[in-house]
């Protein structure tokens, strides 16, 4: 197998995990939140805070200016 069949394997292997966790966040019921430094987007090296779920890690929310200050706190 060559480099470009070992990508193109590898790509598709992605895509396949992005859908499963994409499936199990949809369904997730964010029952329980913190605030997290994360990646703006998945192809970004910007990190932003927000609310994500602790089971899922989706993003949940945006933190008001007083919830960042005690995250940047603690």
């Amino acid at each position: 197998m060559d480099n470009s069949q070992k990508i193109a394997a590898l790509l598709g292997e992605r895509q396949k995990i992005e859908k499963e966790i994409a499936k199990i966040q949809q369904l997730c019921q964010h029952l329980t939140k913190s605030i997290k430094c994360v990646r703006e987007r998945l192809d970004s090296t910007t990190m932003v805070v927000r609310w994500t779920c602790d089971t899922c890690f989706s993003i949940v929310g945006i933190p008001n200016n007083e919830e960042i200050n005690g995250f940047f706190r603690e």
